[in-house]
């Protein structure tokens, strides 16, 4: 996968500088993205009703992957894929956009670099992911389209575009 191309997002009023100076590189974002303990989900239903939860996660080669038992928010991407994420770290903001593929029972060396992921969990939570909760489905991967990140808002604010694949 190739690394996005930063640029800045245009949101009249707040102050966002036009040029490139002062953007964040994304190892910065990948760096948090990894590292995050808690990450904010956002699917919408058919209905359109939004539906937000934290929740666990790994990201794994500029994918985000999450795994739970049948929830509204399962119901939600299979209906509609799109999805967002946040990683919860006070003033330090990562939000990726992108959609949503169901996985079941993802070989090596995939299942194993997702479980590697996953191992910050151990330390931090005492919980082990296992790959035997991924054979009837359960596991997905956010594929990003865009992200935006930022420490010093508006000063460093970026914003990421992925190639799509």
């Amino acid at each position: 996968m190739t690394e996005p191309r930063g640029d800045r997002p245009h949101v009249p009023g707040y102050g966002i500088p036009t040029t490139l100076d002062g953007t964040l590189p994304w190892s910065w974002a990948r760096e948090r993205l990894e590292a995050a303990i808690v990450y904010w989900l956002a699917t919408t239903g058919a209905d359109g009703a939004p539906h937000i939860i934290p929740i666990w996660g790994a990201w794994v080669g500029d994918r985000w992957y999450v795994e739970a038992r049948p929830t509204r928010w399962q119901r939600n991407l299979r209906e509609n894929p799109r999805m967002a994420i946040h990683i919860e770290i006070g003033d330090q903001v990562v939000i990726v956009e992108g959609t949503a593929t169901e996985h079941v029972a993802p070989g090596p060396p995939l299942r194993d670099e997702i479980l590697a992921g996953y191992a910050k969990y151990k330390a931090a939570k005492g919980y082990e992911a296992s790959a035997d909760h991924w054979t009837h489905g359960g596991l997905w991967e956010l594929r990003p389209l865009k992200a935006f990140a930022w420490s010093v808002f508006p000063d460093d604010m970026t914003r990421f575009r992925f190639d799509p694949a």
